[in-house]
């Protein structure tokens, strides 16, 4: 019988992890999760024998207190088969076995009835990681023991272990043999210096180039909201070679959406911010530089205050410059100029047309992902579209980055002209709680402890209105309600969760996101960020200015079968059309109850879509498109002139 470890002590935060995480479902908003200092979990596994994708746990500032007990029906005495052998690694300098120090990164054993004390996490690093021989046996779901604390999935509960959790220990028949590992444990401690790839988004076209080198040579500050979907990084304010977004956002620094690696620094605000393991796949931050993949575990062990500085790792004549594109295919008649850069060393970004809001190109970028996809070439382990782009993350051992450029030059000119080209999708039709009071909590929360004096305060929905030209409250609603969205992206904020832009130009509200973002919005809030429209997959951060609240677009998974996944969580797909009924809050309450138990479907009918016909910014607009467009960009215009008279007398804006 194998043996089982009984949580006198949780810790801070105490969670089950594997190694690898979940791994093909970027593109849905799955984020990979796993160890975020995967250098010392995987030396944890190795001092012990385990397998490299057994699971283990990874403690949080303080680690749990285990007692180790026999197996079932064994009792609590101290039997053969209650023996384990451990090791620990990471931030773990106080760990004990019976009140006796252990070593990190050498195996020790322990008996039924021993007590493990992890300790404090520190004072150097900030996680702490315990392997088990045999692995800490939870079911796999979606193809991963990880725990993902925001989607409540994973780990075997899904969430932080608590007193009184008992976990089982698997089985030794695989593992192999134990090992000393001490001498191959990564220094931990600030300062600390992360090795980028500069790029993708880079200068002329969003940064000045002294911007760019005052960011490489800054010395940041690990911020204290820091945690497993990002580091934010304190330091001077990031400057901007451009004045606004234009259709993605006020703000220089939105882009329409667009795909981030995991160690990719987006620029939120004002704030570089590094995307964790636990982070958003998709969103619309310009991307300055992706830390590489040998340099990924230190962001696990960055303490708030730690001081970090960002060391390009490029051969350009200067050091902030990104590398040079490798691949650039001419535009060609009515198919758009295609550009493919690194974004960090372990993926790529490809990028079609001019940084506009154009649903043809869309369209495009939807039969290359198809296409490169039809190759099944090894090696390219992850697909995520976004508006104008196709992020490929790739092993550099499996495929050559100049092989994988090569393929989707190939992949490019097969695209066929999307003219006459019709899917299968369906309109889905989505109740919508306009003025949701959950919504309006986060505006609350968001006024009281991150920023009062913001310009979306105390009301997202008057903000909408101001910036858009409208009349009345009610007529922000009213546009909303008459749109049919086209889904062009999922997992914005994670779980399957959809953006989508009206097809008529007419309805395309645009707006800015939240600066800073918000620290909370409640499940399946909508919002409009630029020109996009969003439901948020679960509670988390967020930026996008709410009008409502709907039901869920993702079910809580189930464990896997033997050997397969179960069934697809996310109920919407990319290209489905979007439509909102408006309900109140009781009914509201009543169908997201319905919804996520699965007694409820939503209300949906098959359709086609005609990707010729699709709309593109040269098309001709009717003369009531053409009014709303013209309101809204003189509207657009006061607010930015209002933002930047506030600058000039010292305010915020």
């Amino acid at each position: 019988m194998t043996a089982r470890l009984e949580v006198l002590d949780p810790g801070v935060q105490t969670a089950v992890q594997d190694l690898r995480g979940r791994r093909g479902l970027w593109g849905v908003g799955v984020p990979p999760s796993g160890a975020f200092d995967d250098r010392s979990f995987a030396l944890a596994n190795a001092a012990v024998g385990n397998d490299p994708g057994a699971g283990g746990l990874e403690a949080l500032l303080t680690g749990p207190r285990l007692r180790v007990l026999g197996g079932e029906g064994g009792g609590g005495g101290r039997a053969s088969h209650g023996r384990v052998l451990m090791a620990v690694a990471g931030a773990c300098g106080q760990a004990r076995l019976n009140g006796h120090p252990v070593a990190a990164g050498v195996p020790f054993s322990a008996s039924a009835g021993d007590v493990l004390e992890f300790g404090a996490c520190g004072p150097d690093g900030l996680r702490g990681y315990l392997a088990v021989r045999g692995g800490i046996s939870v079911p796999r779901v979606l193809g991963s023991r990880a725990t993902f604390l925001l989607g409540r999935f994973g780990g075997g509960s899904g969430r932080a272990l608590i007193a009184g959790d008992v976990l089982h220990v698997g089985r030794e028949e695989n593992c192999g043999a134990p090992a000393d590992c001490s001498d191959s444990l990564p220094e931990i401690g600030s300062p600390w210096r992360l090795r980028v790839v500069p790029g993708p988004h880079g200068a002329p076209e969003y940064f000045t180039d002294d911007a760019l080198a005052d960011l490489f040579a800054a010395q940041w500050s690990v911020d204290h909201r820091s945690d497993r979907t990002g580091i934010r990084l304190a330091g001077p304010p990031v400057r901007f070679a451009r004045p606004d977004g234009g259709e993605a956002g006020l703000h220089p620094c939105n882009i329409h959406d667009s795909a981030y690696p995991v160690g990719g620094i987006m620029v939120s605000g004002d704030t570089p911010v590094i995307v964790g393991p636990d982070g958003p796949s998709l969103g619309g931050f310009v991307v300055p530089a992706a830390v590489v993949r040998a340099d990924l575990w230190k962001l696990g062990q960055l303490r708030p205050g730690d001081t970090v500085t960002l060391e390009p790792a490029t051969a350009q004549v200067q050091a902030w410059q990104r590398p040079d594109p490798l691949l650039v295919v001419p535009a060609s008649g009515d198919r758009p100029e295609l550009v493919v850069r690194l974004s960090g060393d372990h993926h790529v970004l490809v990028e079609a047309g001019p940084p506009r809001l154009d649903l043809t190109v869309r369209a495009r970028i939807h039969l290359l992902a198809q296409e490169v996809a039809r190759q099944h070439r090894a090696g390219i382990t992850e697909h995520v579209e976004g508006v104008r782009s196709l992020l490929l993350a790739f092993e550099p051992a499996v495929i050559a980055v100049e092989e994988l450029a090569a393929l989707i030059a190939t992949a490019w000119r097969r695209v066929p002209d999307p003219r006459g080209i019709k899917l299968a999708v369906r309109e889905v039709t989505l109740p919508i709680c306009f003025d949701d009071p959950e919504a309006h909590e986060a505006m609350r929360r968001y006024q009281r402890g991150v920023r009062p004096d913001a310009p979306w305060c105390p009301d997202n929905v008057e903000f909408i209105r101001r910036v858009n030209g409208l009349a009345a409250r009610a007529d922000v609603f009213d546009v909303v309600r008459a749109a049919t969205y086209l889904v062009v992206g999922l997992g914005d904020v994670y779980l399957g969760a959809p953006v989508a832009v009206p097809l008529d130009p007419a309805h395309r509200l645009v707006t800015t996101k939240y600066d800073p973002p918000r620290t909370w919005t409640p499940e399946n809030a909508v919002g409009i960020g630029g020109a996009y429209l969003c439901v948020y997959g679960m509670e988390g951060p967020g930026g996008y200015q709410l009008v409502g609240r709907t039901v869920p677009v993702w079910r809580r998974p189930s464990a896997d079968g033997a050997g397969e996944r179960g069934p697809k969580p996310w109920l919407l797909r990319t290209f489905d059309l979007l439509r909102f009924e408006p309900v109140s809050h009781e009914s509201l309450i009543d169908m997201r109850e319905r919804v996520a138990e699965g007694t409820m479907e939503l209300t949906m009918r098959e359709t086609t879509l005609d990707l010729g016909a699709l709309p593109n910014p040269d098309s001709p607009l009717p003369p009531e498109a053409r009014e709303f467009t013209d309101r809204r960009v003189a509207a657009f215009a006061e607010e930015r002139q209002r933002w930047a008279d506030r600058a000039a007398v010292g305010a915020a804006p």
